[in-house]
């Protein structure tokens, strides 16, 4: 776990210098973040009038944050972000400024990929050298090297994510259960739209104590209230605070209520996004990390062979993809692709990771290929953006990556639907599906190794856990 979250933190701290724009270090929602945890780390309150008004957003942002805040009667200016983040980078900005916050980030980077090898091996029997290797791939690959240091809650989210996998899938203990209802209450405080994957994670946790040899229901009850407690302790403060039941209720975009941050959905147009998270050219992930093609063939042999704890890891990702397709107002907005998904990616690496060890060899060298194509992608993003040949947000469509722009005219461009986009779009779906039907067949058989029910899961390992649209809501989604 060292080895793996030290190689993640080189490379994706490597990143923090990047800039977001031509005209400003940082962009969007990250300047919002940043002068909210100067606020709490300064003066202990949410208001930041006062740091605009003595324009500490210069050393990250050299131009003027637009205002997204509702400016009150008496002057004060609550972000319409949720207050998690900005209150894990007090402490970094006081001592160190934004590059203590992205270290910080990064930091938790470096976590999530080591505790995704840990679940990968403690919990799915994954042998060391594919859970490290994987882990380090997907960590050291946009789009989580990116938002390893983008301040965004994204990051510090897939960790929750991870961390309630591991107590989740792992013994029911107290500690367990401590870790996951501390992940769960905190998921909803990074931001609201994390809430559905939060309640998986508690439901994941909760049934196992109803029914089962596991039944515990005094623990079960305590569990409950934990939740339900959090639950009431998040309404009142959020109204107390931002003035409605989400931190969207002090937007100045948000004047007829805060339902209009998801905009007017069109379920039945926002379902090709399903597909288009993984396939679009520009905010897909498999043109940036080509190895994510591999993530429903994978899935289809998971579910096929249902390994120990396999329904959890589902659902986390099922609700983390719901959320992204069907909630969220736009999957192309003012910031890195594939942010609407990072939350929920430690779970499709564990699946990825997991079907990978179970490859014939050859195919594994094959994906393993790929999975460098999405390391090489994030070390010619880094070294273009600080040489200064383009910007991580704005114009990130210019990377000088020959693959990437090569492999990219071959991806439907959702951005531009038409005719030809549609075909593009249904051949890549037939292709995928082909995959999927071929990754059942080779599923069929006896179970391999890790597959068996039984009675007691592994016990954990004592070190391992003990356009621009940045004035819009689909920035702050």
């Amino acid at each position: 776990m060292l080895v793996v979250a030290s190689i993640v933190f080189l490379a994706v701290a490597a990143g923090a210098p990047m800039r977001a724009s031509y005209w400003s270090r940082t962009t969007a929602d990250e300047p919002h973040y940043l002068l909210t945890a100067i606020s709490l780390g300064e003066d202990g309150d949410l208001d930041v009038s006062d740091e605009r008004t003595d324009v500490r957003y210069l050393p990250f942002s050299e131009v003027p944050p637009l205002v997204q805040a509702t400016i009150q009667a008496d002057g004060t200016q609550v972000e319409p972000h949720d207050p998690l983040l900005p209150a894990l980078l007090a402490l970094p900005m006081r001592l160190g400024g934004w590059v203590a916050a992205k270290l910080a980030l990064a930091a938790m980077a470096a976590a999530v990929a080591a505790l995704t090898c840990a679940v990968a091996v403690r919990r799915f029997d994954v042998s060391l050298r594919v859970a490290a290797v994987t882990a380090v791939v997907a960590g050291a690959s946009p789009p989580l090297s990116v938002y390893g240091t983008q301040v965004y809650p994204e990051i510090a989210g897939a960790l929750c994510v991870v961390a309630a996998l591991w107590a989740s899938t792992g013994p029911r203990t107290p500690r367990t259960a401590a870790l996951t209802a501390a992940c769960v209450a905190a998921l909803p405080w990074l931001s609201v739209k994390y809430a559905p994957v939060a309640a998986v994670l508690a439901a994941a946790a909760l049934v196992p104590l109803l029914v089962g040899p596991t039944q515990s229901l005094r623990r079960a009850g305590a569990l409950l209230a934990w939740f339900a407690l959090a639950g009431v302790t998040f309404l009142v403060a959020h109204h107390a605070w931002y003035g409605g039941w989400t931190a969207y209720a002090s937007g100045s975009h948000f004047a007829e209520g805060e339902l209009t941050v998801m905009g007017d959905p069109d379920y039945v147009g926002r379902a090709q996004r399903i597909t288009g998270l993984l396939l679009d050219r520009h905010f897909g992930l498999a043109v940036w990390q080509p190895a994510a093609l591999a993530l429903p063939l994978a899935l289809v042999a998971w579910l096929r062979r249902r390994p120990q704890g396999w329904l959890t890891v589902v659902a986390a990702l099922a609700a983390g993809w719901a959320t992204a397709t069907f909630v969220a107002l736009t999957m192309h907005g003012w910031w890195w692709p594939g942010r609407q998904v990072v939350v929920v990616l430690p779970a499709a690496v564990l699946v990825v990771a997991w079907w990978a060890d179970r490859l014939a060899p050859g195919l594994r060298r094959v994906l393993a290929v790929a999975g460098g194509l999405g390391v090489a992608a994030h070390a010619v993003l880094v070294g273009a953006v600080l040489a200064g040949r383009h910007t991580l947000v704005v114009d990130f469509d210019r990377t000088p990556n020959p693959f990437v722009r090569g492999f990219r005219l071959l991806l439907p461009d959702l951005r531009h639907p038409g005719a030809g986009t549609v075909v593009v779009h249904g051949v890549w779906v037939a292709v995928l599906a082909a995959g999927c039907w071929w990754a059942w067949r080779q599923s069929t058989g006896a179970r391999s190794r890790g597959e068996e029910p039984r009675d007691q899961p592994a016990e954990p390992a004592s070190s391992a856990v003990d356009s621009p649209e940045c004035s819009t809501a689909s920035s702050t989604m």
